[in-house]
């Protein structure tokens, strides 16, 4: 029989490190299996099994899973190093008029009559994007964690002022929650151990140092009570 283990999935530029440690500290026992899945597919990779919780941005295909909203990113336009943009902190969507951008078919901003002027050419995915911006093809609005995921050194991003914002959730197949993906869940809503909602913690194992280092101390302590009635006695004579 195979040990228990939980699969998270997470799309590109989804952040499950820090909730990655929290669990390694809790459940040292049952591992945490991270699995990258693409943003058209992670609702699908949740339903069949591939994996048993995702961080995703959620789309319109989210039927049948329980999603909870975590965080939103800042919408950002990525262009060369040389480009004006460059040379502000940020900028507003009308600075976008007529500029040639480009829309990835595996893009995430859902951005209705988003500004800028779409060249004809569709880039298979957001990496792909890139690589055009990089070349002088056109700017490119992804989330602000894309931006950094595929950093290159000539190229560079900013802000778009009153932009929407790009959601990212934790989804789960809905009346489908078992005690790992309610444990983990938990995590990720800041819950501590033990608490009434969260799973039940054992005590920590711990290290042979640890236990080294309580023995001495234990040992110590003995030292000075037994030491105390001899103290005691001679400031009597």
């Amino acid at each position: 029989m195979n040990p228990p283990s939980l699969t998270l999935g997470y799309v590109p530029g989804g952040t499950p490190a820090k909730w990655a440690r929290v669990w390694a500290e809790r459940h040292p026992d049952v591992p945490l299996l991270l699995h990258t899945v693409e943003a058209a597919d992670a609702a699908a990779a949740v339903r069949d099994g591939t994996v048993d919780v995702v961080l995703l941005r959620p789309r319109p295909d989210t039927a049948g899973l329980a999603v909870i909203p975590l965080y939103a990113e800042t919408t950002v336009v990525v262009v060369p190093k040389d480009h004006v943009f460059s040379a502000v902190d940020e900028i507003t969507p009308g600075d976008l008029d007529g500029e040639p951008v480009l829309l990835p078919a595996d893009d995430v901003v859902a951005w209705m009559d988003a500004p800028g002027k779409p060249i004809d050419h569709r880039p298979e995915t957001t990496r792909d994007a890139i690589e055009l911006v990089a070349a002088g093809l056109g700017a490119l609005i992804v989330p602000q964690s894309l931006a950094r995921l595929y950093h290159r050194k000539d190229l560079t991003y900013r802000p778009i002022a009153d932009a929407p914002t790009c959601p990212v959730a934790l989804a789960f197949p809905e009346g489908a929650q078992s005690e790992l993906v309610e444990e983990f869940v938990g995590i990720v809503r800041g819950r501590r151990p033990g608490s009434s909602r969260g799973q039940a913690q054992p005590a920590p194992k711990r290290s042979a140092r640890e236990k080294t280092l309580a023995k001495q101390a234990a040992r110590a302590a003995a030292g000075k009570i037994a030491r105390k009635p001899g103290r005691a006695a001679r400031g009597r004579r």
